[in-house]
């Protein structure tokens, strides 16, 4: 693994994302159910973006806080990084506040696309440092701080939660 062998237990900012992600994912929860009678409004690729985001989420502390390397940790691997592929794909539908026009929050969705073959990549060539980078900086801008924007602006997870 890149020359010498590197420790894969979780360290403080692995357990600091896992948290903030249990956080998020509570958020989202707790969202979903308090806007249950909304949900008829919701079209289904807003649906798809929230069910793989939710599985990206979901996945997160699991994959920050348990043992690496072994199958179980590259199988669930490839369900994190197919929901978060996923999930940049499903968000070019949602243009809300301007029809017909990408916003800023897209170019996220273009750095996910990008960053996902390099996480596999690096994966698959014991590229560890390279790899455990890439999936901290994924967790980190395109999960935590974009998921904590969803929130805000009277965006529909703020108001299902705050409304």
């Amino acid at each position: 693994m890149e020359g010498t062998p590197q420790n894969l237990a979780p360290d403080t900012y692995d357990r600091i994302l896992a948290g903030a992600a249990l956080i998020l994912l509570a958020a989202v929860t707790a969202a979903l159910i308090r806007g249950h009678a909304e949900w008829g409004k919701v079209p289904p690729f807003i649906w798809a973006h929230i069910a793989t985001i939710y599985i990206a989420v979901t996945l997160t502390p699991i994959m920050l806080l348990r043992r690496r390397g072994d199958r179980l940790h590259r199988r669930l691997g490839w369900g994190w990084g197919s929901a978060m592929f996923l999930t940049a794909l499903f968000s070019f539908a949602i243009r809300l506040n301007d029809p017909g026009r990408l916003s800023w929050i897209h170019l996220l969705s273009v750095l996910t696309l990008t960053q996902i073959p390099i996480i596999v990549w690096s994966a698959r060539n014991h590229k560890v440092r390279l790899h455990r980078q890439s999936v901290r900086g994924m967790v980190t801008g395109a999960l935590i701080i974009a998921g904590a924007f969803t929130f805000p602006f009277e965006r529909l997870m703020g108001r299902w939660l705050f409304g």
